[in-house]
């Protein structure tokens, strides 16, 4: 058999010396009188009684106390009045602030139990503790007048000294309206007179102030109606619907918009004012309605930059009606709120009239957002040398007051550019396409006037001058000598007709070798078209004779015979070139005698000149002859002589260092060659023959 622990014998002795303590103690005495309060209840008198509020074995001091005041248990349980409102383990202490066996003259609620319920002065009793808003007229009452017992040290048995009280206004005042009224007093009454309508609870709708506070409750509760005075509910009710700000105000909104307001804020559309109008705002028009940017931009004007730091009377002033003051203007209707510094000139060009936003960004006139691609779209697209220009550079001021031109600039060359041609061009444009850029666009680029554009410059169209053969491995400079300095129109192009005479023709440039023969009276002007040194040559070379040398027609001298069969270097001695670029000589002249040697010995020179064709034709060769001794010598030849050699009577003799044959003058005398008789023989010979 197992013996009992130690611990389970200490157990027992220790709950029997309890319960012989416990039973000892019960015959004790009390530790002093009861309060007046206890000692008139019967069942609390006598030393068996204080189980009743001590409890018993199974019931503690707080259990009986709780069971005698049941509405302070209640208190406690609902979290309402006094007790309710501490904390419940302080509230279930009761003893802590109501101590017993003191006597009869001790009260037990006292100013020790209200300062350990937080309340320091009782008449300074807040009543917000025990769930009662008073004030007004209500504090300059004493306790007393609603809490009869509240100053007696022994209140009427049953009674509470403080609790107990209905909070409704009709349990101690009467009913004026004998019933009509079916909503709480305090709803419209305050606490300090019954005139002076209050509006209790109405805050939680609609508060009564700014343009509401000094209107009327019949002006909106109108009797009759489900919103009178009579209708509003069931008394103590807390049900009551505000009325939304469009079942009294018409608005002067686009319904569009108040929908967006609503939608935005979360509020019914009928009740969207209240998104910028407050309830303190006296009227709808106050200087002081805030409408935030993002309810602004649902009017279809955001307020980006720059408006967004301008005051709304700039754009809505302060007179007026609304549909003036705010007539709903487009954003992108600049001209509305600004003046037009271009004084119109782009109304008529613009699908809108006014229309800011082609030219400038939304957030500021300046800088204007007209760019390059933007310029491109009118006559002039800024490109080349253009691209680097300003806008004040083109567009100027007509007079200093007056709007920067813009529209109607001028966009042909001429109209800015002065001609640096001086009017050499004019002639031959008339003969030219229009180019709608302007006549320089048609030779020159826009990069630089220096910079002509490939075929742009067509010069035999322009000056009448073909560039072709040398003339296209020559430098324009060769023509055209640049000059040190720019003249008025910025140009260092050597002008032609500065230093040329372009009215000669190939002569103006170019020296003329054959020193004016071929410019003699009687020969031709022109050549199948072709004038001046291009009646023979042609541009490649002066060499080249494209239709060859008409010897005859240019020189009077015919090539024909010997002539037309000899190199041109036999009458024109090549030389080397002197600057003039001959590389042929003059000929000697035209008659033989200045190219060939007079084997006569000057026998036929008349006047200084020997004329070789009076007997020897152009032919092959000297031997040719067409002299007739019958007709163009003075001696006939006849019958007797026509058969002699030419030796016969033409002897070879010296003449100086030459051997010639002496054909003149001779003597056509019979003696001379025939003797005396011989002669006279024959003259009786020619005689009988006559």
């Amino acid at each position: 058999m197992r013996r009992p622990s130690v611990k389970l014998l200490v157990g027992v002795c220790s709950l029997g010396l309890v319960l012989v303590v416990g039973l000892l103690d019960l015959r004790r005495t009390a530790p002093g009188a009861l309060s007046a309060m206890h000692a008139r209840v019967p069942e609390l008198a006598g030393a068996n009684a204080c189980a009743a509020c001590h409890g018993g074995l199974f019931t503690s001091v707080t259990e009986a106390c709780l069971d005698c005041h049941g509405a302070i248990d209640a208190q406690i349980a609902s979290s309402a009045g006094l007790h309710g409102g501490l904390d419940r383990s302080e509230a279930v202490r009761c003893v802590t602030c109501h101590s017993e066996h003191h006597g009869e003259a001790f009260p037990m609620v006292n100013a020790a139990s209200f300062a350990r319920a937080g309340v320091d002065d009782v008449e300074a009793f807040d009543h917000v503790l025990v769930g009662f808003v008073m004030d007004g007229a209500h504090l300059e009452r004493d306790c007393t007048a609603c809490h009869e017992h509240a100053r007696d040290d022994l209140p009427p048995e049953g009674t509470p000294r403080f609790g107990g009280l209905s909070r409704d206004c009709a349990a101690c005042h009467a009913d004026p309206h004998e019933g009509r009224m079916t909503v709480d007093c305090v709803r419209c009454h305050g606490q300090r007179t019954w005139d002076g309508l209050g509006s209790l609870g109405h805050g939680d709708r609609l508060p009564l102030v700014g343009g509401h506070a000094d209107v009327a409750c019949a002006t909106c509760h109108v009797e009759g109606t489900s919103h009178g005075l009579e209708a509003l509910g069931t008394r103590g009710s807390a049900s009551l619907d505000a009325r939304m700000c469009a079942v009294c105000h018409a608005s002067p909104h686009d319904p569009g918009f108040v929908r967006d307001v609503g939608l935005v804020t979360s509020r019914p559309a009928g009740d969207a004012c209240a998104a910028c109008h407050l309830a303190g705002q006296t009227l709808f028009r106050s200087p002081d309605v805030d409408v935030p940017p993002a309810l602004h931009a649902l009017t279809g004007f955001a307020l980006d930059a720059p408006h967004a730091a301008v005051a709304c009377d700039a754009c809505h002033g302060v007179a007026g009606t609304f549909a003036e003051r705010f007539p709903g203007r487009p954003a992108d209707d600049c001209r509305a709120c600004h003046a037009d510094p271009h004084g119109g000139q782009f109304d008529a060009s613009r699908r809108t009239p006014g229309d800011c936003l082609a030219c400038h960004a939304r957030d500021g006139f300046v800088p204007p957002r007209f760019d390059a691609d933007a310029h491109a779209a009118t006559a002039l697209p800024l490109d080349g040398a253009h691209a680097a220009l300003t806008c004040e550079a083109c567009h100027e001021r007509p007079a200093p007051d007056a709007p920067r031109a813009f529209a109607g600039t001028p966009a042909r060359c001429e109209d800015c550019h002065a001609d640096a041609h001086d009017g050499a061009f004019d002639a031959r444009l008339v003969a030219q396409p229009d180019d709608p850029r302007g006549t320089c666009a048609r030779c020159h680029s826009v990069e630089r006037f220096d910079d002509p554009l490939p075929g742009g410059f067509v010069h035999g169209a322009w000056t009448g001058l073909v560039l072709d053969g040398a003339h296209l491995q020559v430098g324009c400079e060769t023509c055209h000598p640049a000059t040190h300095a720019s003249d008025d129109a910025g140009r260092r192009f050597g002008r032609v007709a500065d230093h040329v005479d372009v009215a000669r023709g190939c002569a103006a440039c170019h020296a003329d070798v054959h020193e004016g023969a071929f410019e003699r009276p009687g020969l031709a002007r022109s050549v199948d078209g072709r004038t001046d040194c291009a009646r023979c040559h042609d541009a490649t070379s002066f060499r080249s004779l494209p239709d060859g040398f008409d010897h005859r027609r240019w020189t009077g001298f015919a090539l024909t015979g010997r002539h037309e069969q000899s190199a041109c270097s036999a009458c024109h001695v090549p030389r080397a070139p002197d600057g003039d670029g001959r590389t042929w000589s003059h000929a000697v002249g035209s008659r033989c005698a200045d190219c060939h040697v007079d084997p006569h010995a000057g026998q036929f020179r008349v006047d200084d000149a020997t004329d070789c064709a009076v007997c020897h034709r152009a032919a092959a060769t000297f031997a040719d002859l067409r002299f007739d001794h019958e007709t163009d010598a003075r001696f006939a030849l006849g019958d007797a002589h026509s058969g002699l050699s030419c030796a016969a009577c033409h002897p070879t003799v010296e003449a100086g260092m030459y051997q010639v044959v002496r054909w003149r003058p001779l003597s056509g005398a019979c003696v001379d060659c025939h003797g005396v008789q011989e002669s006279v023989l024959l003259a009786r010979r020619a005689g009988g023959a006559r």
